[in-house]
């Protein structure tokens, strides 16, 4: 996509987030001509991002609670700093319609979707309701919060078992059980109440009928101002630990070749978008059962994790787009039409994390090193020296594999694997590894039960390939030589 820059009238944009997201969201200010404007913490006074942005401001504070999600702050600051613009990349303020109300009344823009659209969608019971008015097919169970067990009870009755008990405030996989009877609906009820109640302050919990063996499936939406809104196809994010995605495919394998399903699912988060003015960055997620009927599970108001396989498959730069929309210009997306999609990009999430229990496991990187094949792109945030800590996400980058075909961008990610070296970080990379030999996976008709039933996790070699490290060592060595 072309940018024509002479159009674009500089802007100071803040990033209030950190990480690879800061990097990513510092890069696409520059390709614009904008001043991105980063923020360093007493907790992380070197942080990885700041290499690429512009103009570095001290966000005073230790703990989140202090930092990034202290609102009052972080509006202090902007305006400080005379920001035109906030990112608030994902996690954190990304999907807080009070920050955004909050930055609007300031005179800065929130670089995300308007107030209202955040705090509809924002709300399971309110979104599900608004789908269900707009058309969109959804789940079968309440669209309001059931006060009592009693009332949950009643309603599992209707809509049969197996249920979800689901908080009507959570994300990440938080606030969610599953219940095949009654008794177990008593006795997780109250423990699910508990769990929204500290993770959102809000533990309302809505009753939805469980879709067995199902595949989650996400559309990748943009909109702009002026009420365009396109479809950038979907993604399947069925490989999961705890409702957290760890693999990403565009597109979904499990679709596969069968376009009149894939335009009838983008077109439907289309329609949703358009139900609520949208006018940003956003993905609708959808459940889709065996039998390839899909039903709404709730939008994402902000940018994912998992955007890049879009932009390999498309040719779209996602961030770009978010912040020409904000800023009123011009997305230069002639029509749906316009938007293609080529070959097949696959994404591995690298976390500090065991890769047997999938548990967090800060440390210091002492060692990195990569040799990618062609084909590949990491979006991170490693170097020598970075401590990752307890405080943040454990994903420290995104392994991302681009092929003509499925196949070849299988090959491509084992190579990236083999080729990725993080010494002193405890991380998932055995975890990926297994799971791009699985014939389940290959095979691409994998479910979200998929690391329950198929345990990658139990078939990692746990003997050290101490040949492979010494080779790296040998590699990293000679380049700081200069040979």
């Amino acid at each position: 996509m072309s940018i024509r820059l002479e159009e674009i009238k500089p802007k100071r944009v803040m990033i209030v987030n950190r990480g690879e997201i800061a990097s990513r969201v510092a890069k696409a200010c520059r390709e614009l001509g904008h001043t991105s404007v980063g923020l360093w913490t007493d907790n992380e006074p070197d942080a990885a991002h700041l290499e690429y942005c512009d103009e570095w401001v001290h966000l005073e504070g230790n703990g989140n609670a202090e930092t990034y999600l202290d609102m009052a702050k972080l509006v202090a600051l902007a305006k400080e700093n005379n920001i035109d613009g906030v990112h608030p990349g994902y996690g954190f303020l990304s999907e807080n319609g009070n920050f955004s109300t909050m930055l609007s009344e300031a005179g800065i823009i929130f670089i995300g979707p308007h107030n209202e659209a955040i705090k509809v969608m924002g709300d399971k019971a309110t979104s599900k309701a608004l789908a269900r008015d707009a058309g969109v097919p959804v789940v079968p169970g309440t669209s309001e919060a059931v006060p009592t067990v009693k009332k949950a009870l009643e309603v599992a009755e209707e809509i049969g078992y197996p249920i979800l008990l689901k908080a009507v405030a959570g994300g990440g996989g938080r606030g969610m059980r599953a219940c095949i009877s009654p008794e177990e609906v008593q006795k997780n009820f109250e423990a699910v109440v508990r769990e929204s109640t500290a993770a959102f302050g809000n533990g309302d919990l809505l009753v939805e009928k469980l879709i067995v063996n199902p595949h989650h499936i996400e559309v990748q939406i943009m909109a702009d101002k002026k009420g365009n809104v396109y479809h950038f196809f979907e993604r399947e994010c069925s490989i999961q630990r705890r409702h957290q995605k760890i693999i990403e495919e565009a597109p979904s394998p499990f679709i596969g070749e069968d376009e009149e399903l894939r335009r009838d699912i983008c077109e439907t988060a289309v329609k949703l978008a358009r139900s609520v003015k949208y006018d940003s960055a956003g993905t609708v997620e959808f459940i889709m059962g065996e039998d390839k009927k899909f039903y709404f599970l709730e939008m994402n108001t902000r940018i994912q994790v998992e955007h890049p396989i879009t932009e390999e498959i498309t040719g779209v730069d996602l961030i770009i787009c978010m912040i020409q929309s904000a800023f009123g210009d011009d997305l230069q997306i002639p029509s749906q039409e316009w938007i293609k999609k080529t070959g097949h990009a696959i994404e591995c999430r690298i976390c500090a994390e065991d890769p047997i229990t999938m548990l967090p496991s800060p440390g210091v990187v002492t060692g990195f090193e990569t040799n990618f094949p062609q084909g590949v792109r990491f979006d991170h945030c490693l170097y020598r020296g970075l401590e990752v800590t307890p405080d943040f996400d454990p994903m420290v980058g995104k392994l991302v594999a681009k092929g003509l075909v499925r196949d070849v961008a299988i090959r491509k990610m084992k190579a990236a694997l083999a080729g990725l070296y993080i010494e002193g970080l405890k991380n998932n990379i055995p975890l990926h590894k297994v799971v791009m030999d699985d014939p389940v996976f290959n095979e691409g008709g994998y479910t979200t039960n998929y690391i329950t039933d198929t345990a990658p996790q139990e078939r990692i070699d746990k003997s050290i390939d101490f040949v492979s490290i010494y080779r790296k060592l040998a590699a990293a060595e000679a380049r700081n030589m200069g040979m």
